[in-house]
């Protein structure tokens, strides 16, 4: 597929989770064949306020791409002008958020809260579509809650004010993260217009992601807190939907390797006292399922130092074994 003029080639991509889809996160989903991905979502009014820990989120390697920016806000003029700003730092695509449902963000209107506004929404998409030269995407939900279900008009908003590409989530923001994915709506945008749309929610596994592609007819999956833990998420899918089966099961001490490498970038990107905080959620989540995950997570949300990542991998093994 193509958003806009760039090339996306591959069958699954990563979801732009606030304080997880980092430039260590990204680059390692890459490696295992995420085909595109996005960035943590950025403050556009922060952004323009120069804010160094806005601007810390915007980074944009060559490992990476394709890559998209993610901004949200509320305010078209703002939200031009800092798409304008994020364009300095090279992204391939800009992202608008309209779908995020925590309450911080929409309580300042900006996130979800767009999908009770169509006509701003529309606004919004055609001012920073005018005000930069990548293509711009729009990631909304299924609608405000049950009683407010807008996807396809937001789609077709969406469309008709420039956006290169659609991402949908199944769930309403009334509903966050549960129950399951709604595919129909999904469906519905997809038929809905010509632009690429893309899958969101539940894709956990390679069979999710064929029954999301099968259901919905959508250009690609985006996988989100399926590949906490576990990056090579996307080999399998990719593995599963050109031969019907996985061949990458990685054990133990792939795992660990795996892990390692990650939160070692990691540190290297942020320096080594935030980025083990940082990296303790994620020794975390690399844990699920193992025998002794419990204290194994105990442990992981102790480190301090990268010494103690490669111990901790070491007892995991050991543990495994």
């Amino acid at each position: 597929m193509k958003i806009g003029n760039v090339d996306i080639k591959g069958y699954a991509a990563l979801a732009p989770m606030a304080g997880v889809a980092d430039t260590a996160f990204r680059t390692i989903c890459r490696q295992f064949g995420a085909c595109y991905v996005v960035g943590e979502m950025a403050s556009a009014k922060g952004l323009c306020m120069s804010d160094r820990k806005t601007a810390r989120l915007l980074s944009v390697t060559d490992a990476e791409r394709p890559m998209a920016i993610q901004l949200f806000g509320n305010d078209p003029e703002v939200m031009a002008a800092a798409a304008v700003k994020s364009e300095e730092y090279g992204p391939d695509i800009i992202d608008i958020n309209m779908g995020c449902p925590a309450p911080k963000i929409v309580s300042n209107g900006g996130g979800s809260a767009l999908l009770k506004d169509p006509l701003l929404a529309g606004k919004i998409i055609e001012s920073v579509v005018r005000a930069v030269k990548v293509p711009v995407t729009v990631k909304i939900r299924k609608g405000w809650d049950d009683a407010h279900v807008n996807a396809v008009e937001m789609a077709h908003i969406a469309e008709e004010s420039g956006a290169a590409a659609i991402t949908i989530h199944g769930r309403t923001r009334e509903q966050m993260y549960r129950p399951y994915a709604d595919l129909e709506i999904i469906r519905k945008v997809k038929e809905a217009v010509k632009i690429p749309v893309i899958g969101n929610g539940d894709v956990t596994s390679p069979e999710s992601a064929k029954k999301m592609y099968d259901e919905t007819g959508v250009d690609l999956v985006m996988v989100g807190r399926g590949a906490l833990g576990a990056p090579w998420i996307f080999r399998q899918i990719e593995e599963y939907l050109s031969t019907g089966k996985v061949e990458t099961n990685p054990d133990v001490k792939e795992r660990m390797r795996v892990m390692v490498e990650h939160i070692k970038l990691l540190c290297s990107v942020m320096g080594e006292y935030p980025g083990i905080r940082e990296a303790r959620k994620h020794a975390a989540w690399y844990m699920k399922g193992l025998d002794g995950a419990a204290s194994l997570r105990e442990k992981a949300g102790r480190l301090a130092h990268i010494e103690d990542i490669e111990r901790l991998a070491e007892e995991a093994i050991r543990l495994n074994t």
